[in-house]
């Protein structure tokens, strides 16, 4: 004879089998929207979480902190910008400041430039510095010569004027020195930090974002300068207090002065020696000769081709900067102050607008 369970017991039995079953259909690698309920009591006992990977969990979890983390970087790094002075270096170089994601308003003095610029990089444009500058962080400019510079700075509509304290003003024009140690001293009396930074690569340097930047100033200035500048800069470098940047480029342009006169007589030469000038540059390029001057240059220089920015009238009154600052330390500059006359021969010719490299047509001229 069959003996029976209690009805008591069956009951419960049934209740495990159904909890068992329910919970069975919720397993974690199985996740679901879901939620799962005791099908005696209705109450929730899963949630859809894959708990058996909770090093997956963590990993997502520290790729979305990690990916907001560097957005809020991102957004903080993006600064409020002037750029005074769109001509062949600047009008780049204020694009490339758009584009790197800075709030950027450009200045300049013929305003279809800046209305052209500003449709087509996106960026704003104003009417005078003063409105270009207020409440930016960081103003930039790139004009002509000392007399430009103190126009977009100083005055009612100078940047000064609209600049705040604090914010950091940064030259890249080439001017002399007493001029950087003038306006040094009117920014600080203001509350305003200002950065010395002329720069070197010409024209095709300041469209590939590729110019080198000599710097001078309170280091804590150009600190926060930098990366700013670095949107046009392959290198940046502080080179001492205010005043190193503008003496650096001095050097710099000393030594092209000399470089492009040599390369100039060595091209002329090979002419009126019969050789082909290309084949020339192909061997000596490759010693002792070689320069930048050479691999970019000699091609254009054989081909009486002179229109690569830099212009004759620019250098000239760069290096006559160079010879007045030579004259008051006591440096001795003779191939100088000779390849400057020689530039001078080269304004008579009609030349004041053809590049650096022109040189080489006074040669020939002369026969």
């Amino acid at each position: 004879m069959v003996r029976q369970r209690p009805r008591a017991q069956v009951i419960d039995d049934q209740r495990r089998q159904n909890t068992q079953r329910d919970r069975s259909a919720c397993q974690p690698d199985q996740p679901s929207k879901q939620k799962c309920h005791d099908a005696s009591f209705h109450r929730p006992i899963a949630v859809a979480l894959d708990l058996t990977r909770p090093s997956a969990l963590a990993k997502s979890t520290a790729s979305r902190q990690n990916r907001r983390r560097q957005e809020k970087e991102e957004s903080e790094s993006m600064a409020k910008v002037a750029f005074l002075g769109l001509g062949v270096m600047g009008y780049p170089m204020a694009g490339h400041l758009q584009k790197a994601g800075h709030e950027v308003t450009v200045y300049n003095r013929t305003a279809a430039k800046a209305e052209k610029w500003a449709a087509e990089y996106g960026g704003a444009h104003a009417a005078t510095p003063a409105e270009a500058a207020k409440g930016a962080e960081f103003v930039m400019a790139c004009v002509g010569n000392d007399d430009d510079l103190r126009g977009v700075c100083l005055g009612e509509d100078g940047a000064f004027a609209g600049m705040d304290a604090g914010s950091v003003f940064v030259d890249h024009t080439t001017v002399s020195a007493k001029v950087t140690a003038e306006l040094y001293g009117v920014a600080k009396e203001a509350g305003i930090s200002f950065v010395d930074a002329p720069i070197s690569g010409g024209q095709a340097g300041a469209e590939n974002g590729a110019l080198s930047v000599m710097c001078g100033g309170d280091q804590p200035a150009y600190d926060r300068a930098e990366p700013v500048i670095d949107a046009y800069a392959k290198l940046c470098r502080r080179i001492g207090d205010s005043g190193a940047g503008q003496m650096t480029k001095m050097c710099n342009q000393i030594a092209i002065a000399g470089l492009v006169q040599g390369l100039s007589e060595a091209l002329h030469f090979a002419e009126k020696a019969g050789l082909d000038g290309r084949a020339v540059v192909e061997v000596i390029s490759q010693g002792a000769a070689g320069s930048w001057q050479m691999a970019n240059r000699y091609e254009t220089m054989l081909d009486d081709h002179f229109v690569h920015g830099f212009a004759v009238d620019w250098m000239r009154k760069d290096l006559n900067i160079c010879l007045s600052t030579a004259d008051e330390n006591g440096a001795s500059l003779p191939v100088t102050a000779l390849v400057d006359q020689f530039y001078k021969d080269v304004q008579k010719m009609g030349g004041g607008r053809w590049d650096t490299s022109s040189l080489i047509q006074r040669l020939r001229a002369a026969g």
